[in-house]
């Protein structure tokens, strides 16, 4: 079998403050540095002792710091990569979400998504967010490890799922696979059919409260 675990990070600054996530450079609040060492743990009981495993994680300072206590407790020393990063809303990163939603267009129910111009200057279109995923989750299964772990972002997460189960970009205007700040996402390839698997979306159940954010 060959697994993916893909963490997103738990509770951020710019959760509890109500600022645009994306690529603003937040860090882990004090219960996020808690659900953090709570994740590292998590993943310790589910990598069999022994076994080989690969670190990778968004480089931003949240991402990297949820990293931290998984690199101690698998011994496996984190590979960053901007492709793992949030979606990027340009100006609107760091700014107050009230600011936000009053210049946001949201995508259409029909009609054009994935190159849809949200209103926001320098902001990433979905398309480039997805294929900007896609290329990490392709780089990963070139890799020859059968337990690697991921360390990203709420929105990010649902095109990591997505890679994984090998649908199609043009096929994603709609998808959606959501997880809450601190969820463990377990992705599984079997041997023999190399079937892949969504085996568990969101799991939060190693930690002690839920946070307030939804990861990204």
């Amino acid at each position: 079998m060959r697994w993916l675990y893909a963490v997103v990070h738990p509770e951020a600054t710019h959760h509890v403050d109500g600022r645009v996530g994306g690529w603003f450079d937040s860090e882990l609040t004090d219960l996020g540095r808690i659900h953090a060492d709570a994740i590292a743990t998590r993943l310790r009981e589910l990598v069999p002792g022994g076994a080989r495993s690969e670190l990778h994680s968004s480089d931003l300072r949240r991402a990297v710091q949820t990293a931290k206590p998984i690199e101690v407790a698998l011994e496996s020393e984190a590979v960053l990569m901007a492709d793992l990063r949030e979606k990027s809303y340009g100006v609107a990163g760091g700014r107050r979400q009230e600011w936000f939603r009053e210049r946001f267009v949201p995508p259409p129910g029909e009609g054009e998504r994935l190159n849809h111009d949200e209103g926001i200057e320098g902001a990433e279109t979905k398309l480039e967010w997805i294929e900007r995923v896609y290329r990490a989750v392709a780089y990963l299964r070139t890799r020859s490890c059968d337990h690697q772990i991921v360390v990203t972002h709420g929105g990010s997460l649902s095109w990591v799922v997505a890679a994984w189960l090998g649908i199609p970009v043009s096929a994603c205007a709609y998808a959606s696979f959501r997880s809450s700040s601190g969820g463990i996402t377990v992705l599984q390839e079997d041997d023999y059919f190399h079937n892949r698997t969504l085996h568990t979306l969101n799991d939060v159940s190693h930690l002690t409260s839920m946070p307030t954010g939804d990861g990204a």
